[in-house]
């Protein structure tokens, strides 16, 4: 029987960006913290901005939580620590300036975590690459934020020494060594100049493009083990999305998409999960026969795709706002991590 079996490497990453989610919770209630403590003008715009940047990059990091597939908590020593900064920052105990070096440490702790990521996820699967592959925006900017508060930090330093303002050339050199980043650091991660929040064809798209390359991977593999990790994440990943499709979306589509055209998407979700529950029940050792029912499956799911892109996502487009198609990627994303919650789709440490 093919069970949904925890890998230990996918899990490792999960709990990885569970710890992301957290510390970044903790970056947003900081800057907001400091904008009530700070009277200079300039540096509160540029707190506004890494503030207007940390909430969107907060959203992009659960996206890729779900399109990871696996919920997980923070580590405990994560989470202590967040406590530990966090009564730091809100007490009296610190300076400005102090409050605000803790908080440069922390953009490099998230800087760090985010671009291990990346490079673990390229030792794992094609899958994992593409599921974290937003990330690189939310890595980019993190490493940005942390050059400008270097500059922040020797403004704020300077007057807590002195009494006097600093060289406001300082902002100069920060430009330039964000200039330097694009060239350097742009290598690692790939830069994204879209702000906007992701609408619900973009999230419905990344779950499609993911499981096709579990497909790929899972046919290309004559490893029984293998096979049957990559069966695991497309069950998982399979159910969780039709769940959250038919709880969230489908009801929504169904007054401008037409009964008919609706209910065939229901109708070919439901032999997708009754092949995914036949498969379950199939050795990964009989390669031939398994990787026989995968292709059914893959046919079944490929048609359904090209469904949902071509005729669904041009309803949407035509029936609803980006507002609208916004929120209900939102609602669709709460969906699916209720569901792998249900499912017991949860990492842990």
């Amino acid at each position: 029987m093919v069970a949904t079996l925890d890998d230990t490497k996918r899990s490792a990453i999960a709990v990885k960006l569970a710890d992301l989610k957290a510390v970044q919770q903790l970056l947003i209630q900081n800057e907001e913290q400091f904008l009530r403590e700070i009277n200079d003008p300039e540096i509160a715009d540029r707190l506004r901005k890494f503030l207007e940047d940390d909430r969107k990059n907060q959203g992009i990091i659960e996206t890729v939580i779900g399109q990871y597939g696996i919920q997980a908590e923070p580590e405990k020593t994560v989470q202590e620590m967040i406590q530990k900064v966090r009564q730091l920052i809100q007490g009296s105990e610190l300076s400005l300036y102090e409050k605000v070096f803790q908080h440069e440490l922390l953009k490099h702790q998230q800087t760090m975590l985010g671009l291990t990521i990346h490079k673990a996820a390229q030792k794992v699967g094609a899958d994992v690459i593409l599921a974290i592959g937003p990330l690189n925006t939310v890595n980019f900017e993190n490493r940005a934020h942390q050059e400008q508060l270097k500059g922040i930090l020797e403004i704020l330093g300077v007057r807590e020494l002195t009494g006097q303002d600093a060289d406001q050339g300082i902002w100069g050199r920060v430009q330039d060594a964000m200039a330097a980043l694009s060239g350097v650091f742009g290598s690692a991660v790939t830069q994204t100049t879209d702000k906007t929040d992701m609408n619900i064809q973009d999230v419905l798209r990344l779950d499609h493009n993911k499981v096709n390359t579990l497909f790929t991977e899972l046919l290309a593999s004559n490893d029984p083990q293998k096979i049957q990790e990559y069966f695991g994440q497309i069950y998982k990943d399979l159910t969780a999305h039709a769940e959250a499709e038919e709880q969230v979306v489908y009801p929504r589509v169904r007054p401008f998409y037409g009964e008919r055209d609706t209910q065939e998407l229901y109708d070919e979700q439901a032999e997708q999960k009754r092949l995914l529950e036949d498969i379950k029940h199939i050795n990964p050792s009989n390669i031939d026969q398994f990787k026989d029912r995968i292709r059914q499956l893959m046919d079944i799911t490929g048609d359904h795709i090209r469904q949902e892109e071509s005729t669904m996502f041009a309803a949407i487009r035509n029936n609803l706002s980006t507002e609208q198609s916004e929120q209900l990627a939102t609602e669709f994303k709460a969906a699916k991590v209720e569901v792998q919650k249900k499912l017991g789709v949860v990492g842990s440490k």
